[in-house]
């Protein structure tokens, strides 16, 4: 399995120019066919509060991932506020396959007190797991990352792949990198960290997005570029590891 990171500068709440910025990048660099690609939180309009913008954008993101996912032939994972099902809409995640179609979503479980993302969101209520490319794989965004225990979560319900979209402040930079190998190393896993780069109103944004291997092993890093990054996520060495290191195993329930 294929996995292709993508680094870049958000244009603060402008989703024409983010759509703009994103082709340009794939025609430069096309992503391997068939990948699952993976673009940062809100990849439309950067983590804005603002949710006329945030979300009176959702119709179009969701046309321009079909129809980023159909040009190029890969799946997309992406980032953008969804319509809830209170009067609050949702920090999600949608996955599309190579042909445009929806197949999946996932919603940010933990919201950023420190931001009062709580007065403009919901929050997600359970982790799950998605079936892809003959392996399993869990969605979780951003602060997401601070709880270990819904990744825990998610390695119960089978995840083999965590993909961790995010607009993680460069402030916390040694946070994200240690963090994203923790997750990796404790659930014997890959993660698949994808942050933006750049300025917003509120935060800069220092970039390192990574492909970790199970072992904590960094397989690539996009440093602080806008770029593409790939790696092959071999699923049946991974399941071999874990047998021969039955850690998770040996878990207390």
């Amino acid at each position: 399995m294929n996995v292709t990171a993508v680094q870049f500068d958000v244009t603060w709440e402008d989703p024409a120019a983010n759509f703009e910025t994103l082709v340009e990048m794939f025609e430069k660099t096309p992503p391997p066919t068939e990948s699952l690609v993976v673009l940062p939180e809100m990849f439309a309009t950067g983590f804005s509060m603002n949710t006329s913008i945030t979300l009176g954008a959702y119709d179009e993101t969701k046309k321009f991932i079909a129809g980023l996912a159909r040009r190029f032939g890969v799946g997309v994972c992406a980032g953008l506020a969804s319509p809830g099902r209170s009067e609050k809409p949702l920090n999600q995640a949608l996955l599309f396959d190579r042909t445009g179609l929806e197949i999946a979503s996932a919603e940010k479980l933990h919201s950023f007190s420190k931001a009062c993302e709580e007065q403009y969101y919901s929050a997600g209520s359970e982790v799950g797991v998605i079936d892809y490319a003959q392996t399993r794989l869990a969605v979780l965004i951003c602060y997401d990352l601070r709880f270990p225990e819904s990744f825990r979560a998610a390695v119960d319900l089978g995840a083999e792949v965590f993909l961790v979209i995010a607009s993680w402040p460069g402030v916390r930079q040694e946070h994200w990198l240690t963090l994203l190998r923790a997750r990796a190393i404790e659930n014997q896993a890959y993660v698949v960290g994808v942050n933006r780069i750049g300025e917003d109103p509120n935060c800069h944004y220092s970039g390192d997005s990574m492909i970790i291997g199970p072992r904590g092993e960094i397989l690539e890093n996009a440093g602080d570029k806008e770029c593409l990054i790939s790696a092959e996520l071999d699923i049946q060495a991974l399941r071999q590891y874990r047998k021969e290191f039955p850690a998770l195993a040996d878990m207390k329930k």
